[in-house]
């Protein structure tokens, strides 16, 4: 109990801290000030509007990337592969969320700028880049929450489906997605907070220029990204934009973890709800009065019962 308790601890310390440096700040210069699109801290000019966009696009580009392949390489595994191929890959999948972001962000120096540059222009470091590299970073993430998804959902929906004629694809699509929609949705959201988060390899490869982005080829900085850059020599109001900066991501990661978890309480909720079985229709049948049919047992009367 203590060791619980002292890990809400330190998370509630670290929270208070932050408000208490970040909040401040963002009182007194306000909000129109705090969420315009000029970031000079120097003139007294905090806007992060722009760093606003600069994660949205980033994650945006990371999820059009790894939701897609996540689900599909959940679907293989969880509802196509052989047990042997399934034991050998996704220990494999799970190894890419022990690899440390900065060797995606010098993978992605060495091979994704260089490569950018030359076929498709800019300057390579842009928010395509920082998309791709994201997008392979949160697929360990979207895949194995959506295969303990897929895996919860009762062989009874399967065999039921298979035994009305439907293909294995028929069935996947029209029966077992729609029973762990809410927790693949839980996976694409928490895979989401990963992208959100991302700091070290989206410092190496979006570019940081503090600028609207007209195309996915121009840089970009993002939240993160931008606390990290400057928190080593921020002082006064600046280094307390920089913590209010970090007030807007924990709002941001707190949003999607409930989100996530309501969803996956849903699922739980929704897999263990108790259902009537064989014998609780029995024991229905045997308690209902003579000539009446008993509850959840249309059309049963008391001189049909067995």
């Amino acid at each position: 109990m203590l060791l619980a308790f002292s890990s809400i601890t330190i998370l509630a310390l670290i929270t208070l801290f932050i408000f208490r440096e970040g909040a401040p700040l963002m009182a007194r210069v306000g909000l129109g000030n705090f969420f315009s699109t000029e970031w000079r801290p120097g003139e007294g000019l905090f806007g992060i509007s722009l760093m606003i966009v600069g994660s949205t696009v980033v994650t945006f580009g990371a999820l059009v990337l790894g939701v897609p392949f996540g689900l599909a390489c959940a679907i293989v595994l969880a509802e196509m592969a052989p047990d042997r191929a399934r034991t050998l890959l996704k220990p494999v999948i799970e190894i890419l969320a022990g690899i440390p972001s900065v060797v995606y962000g010098f993978i992605g120096i060495v091979v994704l700028l260089p490569w950018i540059r030359s076929n498709l222009g800019g300057p390579g470091a842009s928010a395509l880049a920082a998309s791709l590299i994201l997008g392979i970073m949160v697929l360990p993430t979207i895949i194995g929450i959506s295969i303990d998804a897929l895996q919860a959902v009762p062989n009874s929906y399967r065999e039921a489906s298979l035994a009305m004629g439907a293909t294995r694809w028929q069935t996947i699509r029209r029966v077992v997605l729609p029973a762990a929609r809410s927790g693949l949705v839980a996976a694409i959201i928490l895979g989401m907070g990963r992208a959100v988060g991302e700091t070290m390899a989206v410092i190496m490869v979006a570019g940081n220029s503090v600028q609207m982005p007209r195309s996915p080829l121009d840089p970009v900085r993002t939240l993160t990204a931008n606390i990290a850059l400057e928190m080593g020599y921020a002082a006064g109001d600046h280094q307390a934009a920089l913590f209010a900066t970090g007030i807007v991501l924990f709002a941001i990661i707190m949003a999607l973890n409930t989100v996530a978890n309501l969803a996956r309480g849903r699922r739980v909720k929704r897999a263990t709800a108790p259902a009537a079985g064989a014998e609780d229709l029995q024991a229905a049948r045997d308690d209902a009065p003579q000539g009446e049919s008993p509850p959840g047992a249309p059309g049963v009367t008391g001189t049909q019962r067995p």
